[in-house]
């Protein structure tokens, strides 16, 4: 992530190499997208296995909750270097230090992830004897990587287009105010915090599948208006950045729990790590290239045609996978419905 950033604060501009400017500030972002998915993923299955069973669910909300506060100072920032440089001075240079400074905050990762202890799940997993240990086959493996795909593809665009692409969208194709995008922006942003942390508590009471499902319905029927919504007056991006967050939040604040419970331990943070990667690097990373494409090509509503479709999968997914809060992530088998519901953490310990 932090090669992926400076490589986007040193790219030179089109006036320089041409095409091979985005060619190569497209690569950067598909790096990011990977290497988001993949420490993400270590980090779901952190909070996980730390989390206590009857509260997994709003533990995990935590981790997009943090997401979120990144995505605000990140916002902060543009607002604050927008009125430093002013909007021609962000437009030339300003926002390659923003690039800059993201890349030198890896080194507060390399800190974290290097006195982080491993979670008792793991420890306790790594000591039992193979022949005990759950497992997938190499089958059940990737048809539970493709389940992922299909509930986190929806989500991972929303978030993308919702929670970081909007101000600018706001700004370069509505002709909003940037400073006044990037206050919208915060406020909306402030609110989906308490948004992630309701949803994610909901999803322990009432369960992962309805959540995912009701995501997806709403996914469809409410982000092409709210798209129209967006004009040059921020009110416009503040309501339609809240609701679309609030419908991402839904599946976003329970995803790190939900996907954490459909692997056994032993391959539980790769197998989460991968297929997380995969979505983030196909269908969010690739977001607001397509957004503004089809925007500029006169057809934006064929965007929203293509989240309507991965909304889709996220109902799909959601009919195919069992009921998961509570489970005891000990002892995950199959993630489908015809393998029937597996045991709870009560359970598990009483037996």
């Amino acid at each position: 992530m932090s090669v992926a950033s400076l490589m986007i604060a040193l790219v030179p501009g089109y006036e320089q190499i041409g095409v091979w400017s985005s060619v190569l500030l497209l690569v950067a972002r598909l790096a990011q997208g990977l290497a988001h998915g993949g420490e993400s993923g270590v980090s779901y299955t952190y909070v996980s296995e730390i989390a206590p069973p009857r509260h997994r669910g709003l533990w995990s909300s935590s981790v997009f909750f943090a997401v979120t506060l990144g995505v605000m100072l990140a916002t902060a920032l543009g607002a604050v270097s927008t009125a430093a440089f002013g909007e021609d001075g962000m437009a030339s240079y300003g926002w390659r230090a923003a690039f800059v400074l993201g890349a030198v905050l890896g080194l507060l990762v390399l800190w974290l992830r290097k006195t982080a202890e491993e979670t008792s799940h793991f420890t306790e997993g790594e000591a039992e004897p193979d022949a005990v240990r759950p497992r997938l086959s190499k089958g059940q493996a990737f048809r539970t990587g493709l389940l992922v795909v299909l509930l986190a593809c929806g989500h991972n665009c929303a978030y993308y287009v919702w929670a970081t692409f909007a101000p600018s969208f706001a700004i370069s194709s509505r002709g909003m105010d940037a400073q006044s995008a990037f206050v919208a922006s915060l406020l909306a942003q402030a609110v989906a915090l308490v948004m992630l942390i309701g949803w994610g508590a909901l999803s322990d009471r009432v369960g992962r599948r309805p959540m995912i499902i009701a995501m997806g319905v709403a996914a469809i029927v409410l982000y092409y208006p709210l798209s129209l919504l967006i004009s040059d007056a921020p009110w416009t991006l503040f309501v339609a950045q809240t609701v679309g967050m609030g419908v991402w939040a839904m599946g976003a604040a329970m995803y790190p729990a939900f996907i954490s419970e459909l692997f056994p331990t032993h391959t539980r943070a790769a197998g989460v790590a991968f297929a997380t990667s995969v979505s983030v690097a196909l269908f969010g990373g690739t977001a607001p290239y397509l957004m503004t494409w089809f925007d500029q090509s006169g057809i934006g509503w064929g965007f929203w045609i293509w989240v309507g479709v991965l909304s889709s999968l996220a109902i799909l997914g959601g009919t195919l996978v069992r009921e998961t809060k509570g489970i005891d992530l000990g002892a995950v088998t199959s993630p489908f419905r015809e393998r029937g519901p597996a045991r709870t953490e009560q359970e598990g310990a009483t037996r």
